[in-house]
């Protein structure tokens, strides 16, 4: 199953949780079966109370006894479904969830995902939910394609961005293309903020030559106009004297 790039859920270490509020929906756990009843089979998982697997948790399949699918010892994986700390209730299931919940997608999200089948229209994208979303043909790159097998295979790992999702008909739209056109993006403006800076940096040189020319011409009318005065000064004594 693919992993989202976000919405992961945690799972506990190794030693496990040591109370009922360490726990959450999707937290897996490694107990033991205990009993079975009729409408379930309790699992200890290591705190002071037991949880439930419903029957119909137990397995994908159909299931008429639960005997047929645990017995009481036997050393089982579960994940928690939900949980009522003030009643000490913790309900379980021994069907894996989906790494991505319907109410947990929305439109702009990222993941990563796998190709799982292809049509002529597009390519269906495993990206943890319970439905694969479909990526049209349309959306899987800028370039122009006829058929998506000219740019993935089944199996491709990709990176889809969620564009629409319908949670009554369950479909979820998605997309390659707006993923590499944001990355196409990020590489032009790179070049336009080098360019600007050298522009800058021009500039800035232009600027201080300019003033150090300035500078320059200032000094040497300031020097000359020393020289001047002396001179002046100089003959107005000689004739001063001659007097």
């Amino acid at each position: 199953m693919a992993e989202p790039l976000d919405n992961l859920y945690d799972e506990n270490d190794a030693e496990g949780p040591s109370s009922i509020y360490d726990l959450k929906p999707k937290t897996r756990l490694e107990g033991t079966v205990t009993r079975t009843e009729l409408f379930g089979a309790f699992v200890d998982v290591g705190l002071k109370r037991e949880g439930l697997v419903h029957i119909s948790q137990l397995s994908e399949k159909r299931v008429n006894r639960v005997s047929e699918v645990v017995q009481e010892g036997d050393r089982v994986t579960v994940w928690v479904t939900s949980i009522e700390p003030k009643k000490g209730r913790i309900d379980l299931t021994m069907i894996e969830p989906p790494a991505v919940d319907w109410d947990e997608i929305r439109s702009g999200q990222v993941y990563a995902g796998t190709v799982k089948r292809l049509e002529r229209f597009g390519a269906f994208v495993d990206i943890g939910s319970t439905r694969d979303g479909l990526v049209h043909v349309s959306e899987i790159t800028s370039d122009y394609i006829q058929d998506p097998k000219e740019y993935v295979k089944v199996g491709d790992e990709v990176q889809v961005k969620v564009l629409k999702v319908d949670r009554r008909k369950r479909r979820i739209e998605l997309s390659m293309k707006a993923l590499e056109e944001h990355l196409l993006e990020e590489e032009e403006e790179e070049p336009t903020e080098e360019m600007l800076t050298a522009m800058e940096l021009a500039w800035r040189q232009a600027q201080t030559g300019g003033e150090t020319r300035h500078t320059e011409q200032r000094h040497k009318k300031a020097q000359i106009s020393r020289v001047q005065d002396d001179i002046i000064a100089r003959t107005l004594s000689l004739r001063g004297d001659e007097e």
